[in-house]
C-alpha cells in the first residue's frame, strides 16, 4: 500500500531516504510549493479537502515557519500535525509528536504508522520504545523534554508538534511543555490546542529563540457551530426534549465517576432506544464478555441505549461504549469531564450537570478553559450542522423555581413556599456565571517551570559548560525574576548533592567542549520518568533471602513500593482495617475516645516498610535525585495473591466496582515492572510463577492492557526465563487464551482451589454454595461432605504449607485438566482433598479458571 512517505519527491531516480543510514536525505531538498501540492492532493484524495486555515498552516509549515494553531475542536488540527510531520520527513529532519497521556501517544502512533508506514514511525512513552531510531517519534511531553535537556541546541529534533499545548499551564507537568521551547532553538514548532487563549507571548518568544517567523492562526470559524443554553428544566425532562428533537447523542457531564454511574442507572427507566435499536445493539455486542460486578451493570445499560464512560472503567468497556457510540447506537452517555482530552466518542449535545467541581483541594467554579474544553466536544464534523451545549441550573434552584411557579400569582402561597437550601459547602452558579463563561476566552497560560535532579542530570550529560547551560535555561525560562532566583538556588543545591554523592564529578580542567562537570554513570533515555525508584527495588532485592518461604512475595512487595497508588484500593484497605480494629476494640471493652486515638494508627498493610525505609535512606545517599520520589510500601498484588482471589472477587471484596479500571492498570504496571526490573538471577520458580499468574490475570480481564505492550516490546518470546531454562515461545497474542501460558494458568488454578480451601476452613458454606450451586453443590452439600473431615480432624490448614505446590496434583489433558487439592490436615495424613475438572475452552472464554467439582473427601483406590 502506498504511504504518504512514498510520495516524497525523489531526484534523479534516487530515493529521498536511505533507510540503512537512519533516514538520511539524499539529493536536492524538495521545493516548498511541491510539498504543499503533494500533501493537499493526498488529503483531498482521502476525502479531507483542506479548510482555509489548514491551507494557511500548511503554507507556513512548508515555508519553515513556526505555527501556533488555536482552532476549535473538530477543525482538523490532526491533519495540520500530519502535514508538519510530512514536511519534516521530506526535508530530512527528525520530527517529534507529543501528547499529554500515553494512551493518546499510542493511538497517534498507530494512526501515523498507517499514514507513513511502519519503518517511518517510532514511539517512546516510558513503558515501551518502538523503532526509536525512526524519523517520526510519538512520545509524551516529558520524553521530548528529556531529549531537549540532554541534547540542548544540538538535539536531533527538527520539527516538534505539541498537541494539547494548553497543558503548558498544568502546575505539575507544565515544565515539560516549556523545556523544548527553551532548549530547541533549531526546531520548527507547531503548537496546537482548542483552548490556548492569548498567545502573543509565545509567538514573540518562539520567533526570538528560533529565528523563524511564527504564524498565529486563531479566530477560525468552528466547522460545526455551537448553540449554548441554560435551563431550569430538570435533567430528565431536558434529556427527553433533546432526544425528541433529534439532538442525540447526548453526553451528560458529571464531575465524579459515582455520579455518572448513578445517573445512567436512574435514566435506564426511560425509553431511550427503540426495540429495533436495542436489537441492533445486542447484535453489535455479540459475544462480548462482561465480567461480574460493573460489567453486568454496563451490559444492562448499553442494551437500553445508555453508555457510561470514565477513567475508572476497564479499557475494553470504554472501547465498547465508543464503538457503540460511533455506530450511532448510544443516544445517551453518562461520563466525567475527562471527555475533554482525546475521548473518541461522537457527540451532538453536551449536557453539563454543573459548573463547579472539586479539584482535589477545594470546590470551585470551572475556568473558562475547562468549560470550553468540555463544550468543544459537541457537534460532529461531517454529521451535524450544529452542536448544542446545555447547562443545568443547580438542582435546588430548579426545585425552588418549580415550587414558586406552582404557587402561581398568589402572594400568600408564594410566601409559604419552603425553599430548598443548597448542600453544605456547595459552590453554586447562575445564568450570569454561565453567560460569562460562554463569552470568556481561555485564561492566559502561565509558566510552571521547575528544577529537578533529572533536569540537572540531563544538562550535565551533554557537552559544554553545564553551569552556564543551567543558568541560561533558568534565566531564559518564562518565570518571573524572583522565581528564577529560587530555581537557581535549587539547581546549585542539587548540583552540590550530586557531586557529594559521586554522581557528578568536576574535571581538573575543561575539556574540548568546555565541559567542567561530567556524569560518572550513563543515563537511559527515560531516566527518572518511568518508575524512578526501580533501581531502589533492584538494590533491595539483594537484601532478601532467596531461600526464605516468603521471598517471592517479599520481592513483589519491593516492586509494589516503587509504584504509585492505586488510591481506591488503599482507601478500601484502610477502611476495612479500621472497621475490623473497631470491632476488636469494642470486644475488648476499650472506651470510645481511646478507640478513636488508637484508630489513627491503623492503616492499610505495608509489608517490609522498615526494610524499604532503610534501603531507601542508604540508596538516597548515592542517588540524591530520588529525594523527589518516596517509596510507597503497600500490599495489593500480594494481598490478592494471599487471599487467593480472582480479579472480580477482589474488586467485590473491597467494593471497587467503579474503579476496576484503575485497579487493573495498577496490576498491569506491576506486571511490567516485575518483567523489567527483576533480573534473571533473582527470579525463583515461585516468583516466576506469580509473575506469570499476574500477567494472565490481567490478560484474562482485559487483554488490551498487556497485549499491545508485549506485542511491541516482546513480540515472540516470554522473557520470564529462569537460569538454565529455555525461552517459552508463545502463540500470537491475539489468538491465545489464558490457558496457553501453562505456568501462569497453573497458578490461577492453584489459587482458585486454595480459595475454596480457605472457605472450607472458615465453614463458609454459603459462599461455596453461591460459587457452585448450579452444579448441585449447594451450601448443605458442602457442609455434609465435610462432616467426615471434621470428625477426624479439628483444623484445616491455610498457611504457607497448605499452599505448597506439592499438595496440588494436576493431570493435564488437551481440553480439560483434572486437579486434586490435597488438604493440609493437622496429622499430616494428606488423605483428604478436593477434586475438580478445569474446562480450558471455558476458562479462556471467561478469563479465569472454570471449575466443576468432582469430589470432596478422602482419596480412594
Amino acid at each position: 500500500m502506498t504511504t504518504l512517505a512514498d510520495l516524497i519527491p525523489t531526484r534523479d531516480g534516487e530515493s529521498s531516504w536511505d533507510t540503512p543510514l537512519g533516514w538520511q536525505p539524499t539529493g536536492t531538498q524538495p521545493d516548498p510549493g511541491e510539498l504543499f501540492d503533494i500533501f493537499a492532493t493526498w488529503a483531498g484524495e482521502r476525502g479531507l479537502p483542506l479548510y482555509p486555515h489548514q491551507e494557511e498552516s500548511l503554507l507556513e509549515i512548508v515555508a519553515d515557519a513556526n505555527v501556533i494553531l488555536g482552532t476549535p475542536t473538530g477543525s482538523g488540527k490532526s491533519l495540520v500535525a500530519t502535514a508538519a510531520l510530512f514536511t519534516g520527513l521530506a526535508t530530512g529532519r527528525r520530527s517529534y509528536y507529543t501528547a499529554p497521556i500515553k494512551a493518546l501517544v499510542s493511538e497517534k502512533f498507530f494512526d501515523l504508522v498507517e499514514i507513513f508506514g511502519a519503518s517511518a514511525v517510532g514511539m517512546i512513552t516510558g513503558d515501551s520504545a518502538v523503532n526509536a531510531a525512526a524519523p517520526i517519534i510519538c512520545c509524551t511531553a516529558e520524553i521530548l523534554a528529556g531529549v531537549a535537556l540532554r541534547g540542548g541546541a544540538d538535539a536531533d529534533a527538527g520539527v516538534v508538534v505539541m498537541d494539547e499545548f494548553h497543558y503548558y499551564g498544568d502546575p505539575q507537568r507544565g515544565w515539560a511543555w516549556q523545556v523544548p521551547l527553551l532548549e530547541l532553538p533549531r526546531a520548527q514548532f507547531v503548537l496546537m490546542s482548542a483552548t490556548l487563549g492569548e498567545v502573543k507571548f509565545f509567538a514573540d518568544d518562539l520567533t526570538r529563540r528560533t529565528g523563524r517567523s511564527t504564524a498565529v492562526i486563531t479566530d477560525v470559524p468552528r466547522p460545526v457551530p455551537l448553540h449554548f443554553s441554560y435551563t431550569l428544566v430538570p435533567l430528565t425532562e431536558t434529556l427527553q426534549d433533546l432526544l425528541e428533537t433529534q439532538r442525540a447523542p447526548v453526553y451528560i457531564v458529571h464531575f465524579t465517576q459515582a455520579a455518572a454511574l448513578e445517573r445512567a442507572q436512574a435514566l435506564s427507566s426511560i425509553a431511550v432506544a427503540t426495540r429495533a435499536e436495542r436489537d441492533e445493539i445486542a447484535e453489535v455486542i455479540g459475544e462480548f464478555r462482561f465480567s461480574p460486578g460493573f460489567g453486568r451493570t454496563l451490559s444492562r445499560l448499553v442494551r437500553h441505549g445508555i453508555g457510561v464512560h470514565h477513567a475508572g472503567m476497564l479499557p475494553k468497556y470504554r472501547r465498547l461504549v465508543e464503538k457503540l457510540a460511533q455506530s450511532g447506537l448510544l443516544k445517551v452517555i453518562c461520563g466525567t469531564d475527562t471527555l475533554g482530552v482525546g475521548i473518541n466518542v461522537p457527540i451532538r449535545t453536551v449536557l453539563m450537570t454543573a459548573l463547579s467541581k472539586y479539584d482535589g483541594r477545594r470546590t470551585r467554579l470551572l475556568s473558562a478553559r475547562e468549560f470550553h474544553q468540555i463544550a468543544g466536544r459537541a457537534g460532529r464534523a461531517g454529521f451535524d450542522v450544529a452542536g448544542d451545549v446545555v447547562v443545568l441550573a443547580p438542582e435546588h434552584v430548579i426545585e425552588n423555581e418549580r415550587a414558586v411557579a406552582k404557587a402561581g400569582n398568589d402572594p400568600a402561597k408564594k410566601r409559604k413556599v419552603l425553599r430548598r437550601k443548597p448542600p453544605e459547602g456547595f459552590v453554586g452558579w447562575s445564568e450570569t456565571a454561565f453567560d460569562k463563561l460562554v463569552a470568556a476566552d481561555p485564561e492566559p497560560l502561565t509558566s510552571h517551570f521547575r528544577v529537578s535532579h533529572a533536569m540537572v542530570l540531563g544538562v550535565v550529560s551533554r557537552p559544554g559548560d553545564a553551569f552556564a547551560s543551567m543558568r541560561r535555561l533558568i534565566e531564559g525560562s518564562h518565570e518571573p525574576r524572583a522565581r528564577q532566583l529560587r530555581h537557581a538556588l535549587r539547581a546549585i543545591a542539587i548540583g552540590k548533592a550530586l557531586i557529594g554523592a559521586g554522581i557528578v564529578e568536576r574535571l581538573p580542567e575543561p575539556d574540548a567542549t568546555g565541559r567542567r562537570y561530567r556524569l560518572t554513570m550513563d543515563l537511559q533515555l527515560d531516566f527518572a520518568l518511568d518508575q524512578p525508584l526501580s533501581p531502589l527495588a533492584l538494590a533491595a532485592l539483594d537484601i532478601l533471602d532467596q531461600q526464605a518461604d516468603t521471598y517471592a512475595l517479599d520481592a513483589i512487595s519491593l516492586i509494589e513500593a516503587t509504584l504509585e497508588g492505586p488510591r481506591p484500593v488503599l482507601s478500601a484497605q484502610r477502611f476495612k482495617a479500621r472497621g475490623e480494629a473497631v470491632a476488636a476494640m469494642k470486644a475488648e471493652g476499650i472506651e470510645y475516645d481511646d478507640r478513636m486515638a488508637l484508630l489513627e494508627e491503623v492503616d492499610y498493610p505495608k509489608p517490609l516498610a522498615d526494610l524499604i525505609e532503610v534501603a531507601y535512606e542508604a540508596y538516597r545517599k548515592g542517588a540524591p535525585w530520588v529525594a523527589e520520589y518516596q517509596p510507597e510500601p503497600k500490599s495489593v498484588i500480594r494481598d490478592m495473591y494471599e487471599r487467593a482471589m480472582t480479579f472480580s472477587e477482589y474488586v467485590a471484596f473491597y467494593g471497587l466496582t467503579r474503579s476496576e479500571g484503575v485497579v487493573l492498570r495498577y496490576f498491569a504496571d506491576a506486571y511490567r515492572a516485575l518483567r523489567r526490573t527483576v533480573p534473571t538471577a533473582a527470579r525463583t520458580e515461585e516468583l516466576t510463577d506469580i509473575t506469570s499468574w499476574l500477567g494472565e490475570l490481567v490478560r484474562g480481564v482485559d487483554s488490551s492492557l498487556l497485549d499491545e505492550w508485549e506485542a511491541l516490546a516482546h513480540p515472540d518470546v516470554d522473557e520470564l526465563i529462569l537460569p538454565g531454562h529455555r525461552a517459552e515461545v508463545r502463540p500470537p497474542l491475539a489468538a491465545r487464551g489464558i490457558s496457553a501460558n501453562e505456568r501462569g494458568f497453573t497458578v490461577m488454578v492453584r489459587n482458585a482451589l486454595f480459595r475454596r480451601v480457605e472457605l472450607l476452613a472458615r465453614d463458609d458454606y454459603a459462599t461455596l454454595g453461591e460459587l457452585h450451586g448450579s452444579q448441585g453443590w449447594r451450601a448443605d452439600s458442602w457442609e455434609s461432605a465435610m462432616h467426615g473431615y471434621w470428625a477426624e480432624y479439628d483444623a484445616l490448614g491455610i498457611g504457607a504449607a497448605a499452599r505448597a505446590a506439592g499438595l496440588v496434583l494436576v493431570d493435564r489433558m488437551p481440553e480439560k485438566w483434572h486437579v486434586r487439592q490435597i488438604f493440609d490436615d493437622p496429622a499430616g495424613d494428606h488423605d483428604w482433598g478436593l477434586s475438580v475438572e478445569i474446562d480450558l475452552a471455558a476458562s479462556d472464554e471467561e478469563g479465569e479458571p472454570v471449575l466443576t467439582i468432582l469430589d470432596l473427601g478422602p482419596a480412594t483406590g
